[in-house]
């Protein structure tokens, strides 16, 4: 066991050095399995798209972790999804799994003890199992219906021996996975808010846009007589790079943006002095006011043919509310 004293006499520069080489390796394995992203990896997507039960995920040890990282990742974007301790399983948790089921379990060595002594029952239900493991020729790998090769030719601990290296390739190769499926899925980003209502993220799309324009107190709007300039002052005021255009009585005619502006400086010389009705935008896109923030997001983003950053919130009879900004939401 090294002492204080003897760990004292590594010196900085070895100590950054070494945790700089330690980066390189794990950055290098993970463009190497780049190159094993194939008609297999689509065929794992596949199935899970298809299954009709859960994605049971297990793991031992510090492949556990990954897994447990991997079934977090899949439930909070829409795939039902638990994790499985091999030890547990083979002492009676192994009635969890139905056949509507698919096994995703990851090892290493791709002979974890614990994973091998449940394969049998695996195989006797007749689910599926993805494997993910750094050795093409296990047990565990020619069991499986699909392996995804998360091989790597040694770990970032100098002694060859804690799992590092490999774990950051299982990581990487398991996002990719659970991402390609939430992508398949058309996950949204609405979807993503009802699955996280406790968090802040969760917590903001789920108001509605009229709690959201209270919130933050976006209702700048000129009337049609006002010049550019004025739009110019009021937008600056807003903090926003728009303004809503009104009538008389707050009806919502039109909004002008600061790209609007920019775009016709070239073309219009004394553009300052003429009345925001001649650049208007005299059809914005727009949300009603009682709408969630998910419903508004969904709206900016998915704008052809580019997403925009503001809304206009209106009431039912078209009366002028508010402004959101994208920035509202992402805070």
């Amino acid at each position: 066991m090294t002492t204080k004293s003897e760990s004292s006499l590594v010196s900085k520069n070895e100590t950054l050095q070494l945790a700089k080489q330690v980066l390189k390796q794990e950055a290098a394995a993970i463009e190497e399995i780049v190159n094993s992203i194939n008609e297999t990896f689509l065929h794992a997507v596949e199935l899970i798209l298809h299954t009709k039960g859960r994605v049971i995920v297990t793991g031992m040890g510090k492949p556990g972790y990954i897994a447990r990282k991997l079934s977090a990742t899949f439930m909070s974007t829409g795939t039902p999804s638990f994790y499985l301790h091999p030890a547990e399983a083979i002492h009676g948790d192994l009635g969890c799994i139905t056949k509507d089921d698919t096994i995703i379990a990851l090892s290493n060595s791709g002979e974890t003890a614990e994973i091998i002594n449940i394969l049998p029952t695996i195989k006797q239900i007749n689910i599926p199992l993805i494997s993910i493991c750094g050795n093409p020729l296990s047990t565990l790998a020619r069991f499986a219906t699909y392996n995804l090769d998360a091989h790597v030719s040694k770990e970032a601990c100098p002694l060859n021996l804690a799992p590092t290296t490999s774990t950051t390739v299982e990581l990487a190769l398991t996002d990719a996975l659970a991402i390609s499926v939430m992508h398949a899925k058309k996950f949204s980003s609405q979807d993503f808010a009802f699955y996280h209502p406790g968090g802040n993220l969760g917590q903001i799309r789920l108001m509605t846009v009229q709690q959201l324009v209270e919130k933050h107190n976006r209702k700048v709007a000129i009337t049609t007589e006002k010049s550019i300039s004025d739009a110019i002052f009021a937008m600056t005021n807003s903090g926003i790079g728009a303004v809503a255009i009104v009538d008389n009585n707050n009806v919502l005619l039109g909004i002008i943006t600061d790209g609007d502006i920019r775009r016709q400086l070239q073309y219009q010389p004394n553009l300052l002095d003429i009345q925001v009705s001649e650049l208007m935008i005299t059809t914005p896109i727009t949300i009603e006011h009682s709408q969630y923030v998910s419903e508004a997001l969904y709206k900016m983003e998915q704008h052809k043919p580019r997403p925009i950053t503001v809304l206009p919130v209106i009431d039912n009879k078209k009366q002028f509310i508010g402004m959101i900004h994208i920035t509202d939401i992402y805070h």
